[in-house]
């Protein structure tokens, strides 16, 4: 007996579990997505130059460039961990 198309399988191909998912940020709550940002300035040590900025501010330049396509968010189910990354840097 054949599956519906839209059947998932039974149990997931190993290679399909290794690709990052990535995850829209406007399909996280307020308080995740500022979880996730924090931990990526708070562990990214990005020189920012002559200035020094606020927490708050790295964390406005990040939403900044999650909202206009800049950055996304990656879930990598390998190692359970999210991260972020440039889109076409």
């Amino acid at each position: 007996m054949a599956l519906p198309r839209d059947a998932a399988p039974a149990r997931a191909d190993a290679t399909q579990l290794s690709e990052p998912i990535p995850i829209p940020h406007a399909d996280l709550s307020a308080e995740a997505l500022r979880g996730v940002i924090e931990s990526f300035v708070l562990r990214e040590g990005t020189d920012y130059g002559a200035r020094e900025y606020s927490l708050e501010q790295k964390v406005a330049h990040v939403r900044a460039q999650l909202e206009r396509g800049r950055a996304r968010i990656l879930f990598d189910p390998e190692s359970n961990t999210v991260t972020l990354v440039l889109v076409g840097a």
